[in-house]
């Protein structure tokens, strides 16, 4: 069957070919005393001009100290300013960052650094211990800490800076400029070859989308270790001359206060972040009248939630779609055109197809496999050309392993996870459409979905539901809350109460994790 190609309402952008930290500094049109970054909690603010000297003197450094071109640093911090300093320095002397989960504990973290080839590991304070066992037994010559005096055998950051110098030469298209590792959600943690231009590409086409007015500041709550974080807020923001307020770690309240204290008119959240803000009581202790858009993505967003979520905080509530492997945008909210429970529209220079199980294009409105295709596609995992194939096809197809449609005005919907669909006799049952259900009753802070085995049936949806705190319901009010809204074989069977759902730092449900717990 021929192929049906869902592309862009919006005009190609030209891409440029050229070094990631070049595009994100060299053209922002910021002044060198506009503030860049600054710490949330302490205040503590660099200037674009500031950043830029930083970069250019720890990129001359780590030349010089040999953890330059060919060589990968790996960075394990919260959100902090200096989390961009490492990151662009490491790309400007030429060389890959691989972004570690500042939460993991020392296995994980050893596993990484095995996988990723490192040589130089760069961290904060508070992960000294984990680091330091973590090193043990690889091929790490130096742990440098930011904001650390030398303690255990490490260095503070301030010893690896020496002479400033300019990028090296590298081939943009070619270059690996950063390692994250997918969620592990499907096996072993893979690394995701992204170049240079993967990152400047995507940068690029989502400029048209995310549009940004004068005057911006943003929250960045999102971990810079994960593509999101990385990608949408620290260099996005950063190529926009945009200043961008970080917090180490998420705390709704600082998160208001932040809001309030800074102007902050950009807030990128996850779908737990937009609940809060939809129902959590301390919002209306605070004046968030400078906010423009709260952009939601990494888990689908209800539309019911966005929409109450909007009303309370008085702006646009949008979301968008991406994956680690997509650097990470495929598609956005263009400005604040949402529609309720959209991803948005396919980005610029990318195109999209809708796949049945039996490898059949579909057109509008029906559903399928998302595969996409353009400039943004990884070059590959790392090592392991088994799991590139099973991910990117002969043609440049990127199977993404999510149910989507995609309606006559070009807006993606995301129906679900390929895997994490429910077989119940024989009818497809999606999680997300019924957490987004059952997180709108009047009791429900949180819930997840997922299906347990049983012999008839196949699978039967049960739901993990988290409480609100003074209020009360049974099984049986869930049960029959969603029955009232959906056909028979979406009910949910069985409900189980628990005091919190497991979620990755990007806000994705772990239901692999709910799944142990269920046959446990």
């Amino acid at each position: 069957m021929a192929s049906h190609i869902f592309r862009s309402p919006l005009p190609d952008e030209t891409m440029p070919v050229m070094p990631l930290t070049e595009y994100v500094f060299a053209n922002n049109g910021a002044p060198a005393d506009h503030p860049a970054m600054i710490d949330g909690p302490t205040g503590r603010t660099y200037t674009f001009g500031e950043m830029t000297d930083h970069i250019a003197r720890l990129a001359g450094g780590l030349t010089e100290k040999g953890f330059g071109a060919g060589t990968t640093t790996a960075l394990m911090a919260p959100n902090v300013p200096e989390y961009a300093i490492v990151f662009h320095a490491v790309a400007t002397a030429g060389g890959t960052v691989t972004t570690l989960n500042p939460v993991y504990g020392a296995e994980e973290v050893t596993f990484q650094l095995n996988n990723a080839g490192a040589k130089l590991l760069i961290t904060v304070p508070d992960f000294v211990e984990t680091a330091v066992k973590a090193a043990e037994g690889t091929e790490i010559e130096t742990i440098a800490v930011i904001g650390g005096s030398s303690a255990d055998g490490t260095v503070p950051l301030e010893d690896l800076y020496g002479d400033a110098m300019e990028q090296a030469p590298i081939d943009p298209e070619s270059q690996i400029v950063v390692l994250p590792y997918s969620s592990g959600t499907t096996g072993m943690p893979k690394g995701v070859m992204l170049s240079h231009f993967n990152l400047v590409a995507n940068l690029a086409q989502s400029k048209p989308v995310l549009q940004y007015g004068d005057d911006e500041a943003a929250l960045a709550v999102l971990p810079f270790f994960h593509i999101y974080g990385m990608q949408v807020l620290m260099n996005g923001l950063l190529a926009e001359g945009i200043t961008i307020v970080t917090m180490p770690r998420f705390d709704m309240e600082q998160a208001l206060s932040l809001i309030q204290e800074h102007k902050v008119t950009q807030f990128y959240a996850v779908p737990p972040i937009v609940l809060g803000l939809a129902k959590h009581p301390a919002v209306d202790n605070y004046d968030l009248s400078s906010m423009r858009k709260i952009f939601s993505g990494a888990a689908p967003l209800g539309g019911d939630l966005a929409e109450e979520a909007a009303a309370r905080v008085d702006c646009a509530v949008v979301q968008g779609y991406g994956m680690t492997e997509l650097s990470p945008i495929s598609h956005a909210t263009a400005g604040a055109d949402a529609k309720p429970g959209s991803n948005g529209i396919t980005v610029p220079n990318t195109e999209c197809r809708i796949v049945d199980p039996d490898g059949n294009d579909q057109g509008t409105d029906a559903e399928g496999e998302l595969w996409i295709r353009g400039p943004q596609v990884m070059k590959g995992y790392l090592n392991n050309p088994e799991a590139t194939a099973a991910t990117i096809d002969d043609d440049g197809w990127l199977h993404t392993g999510d149910v989507a449609r995609i309606d006559a005005d070009g807006h993606m919907y995301i129906v679900d996870r390929v895997k994490e669909l429910i077989k119940y006799k024989g009818f497809q049952v999606a999680p997300a459409e019924l957490e987004a259900l059952i997180v709108t009753h009047p009791a429900v802070a949180d819930v997840a979905v997922i299906g347990v085995p049983e012999i008839e049936a196949g699978e039967l949806p049960k739901a993990f539901v988290v409480l609100k705190p003074d209020t009360e319901a049974t099984a049986e009010d869930i049960q029959s809350f969603v029955a009232e809204h959906v056909a028979s074989y979406k009910q949910i069977r069985m409900v189980e109460f628990t005091d919190e759902i497991p979620k990755s730092a990007s806000g994705k449900i772990l239901r692999r994790f709910l799944r142990d717990q269920s046959s446990a």
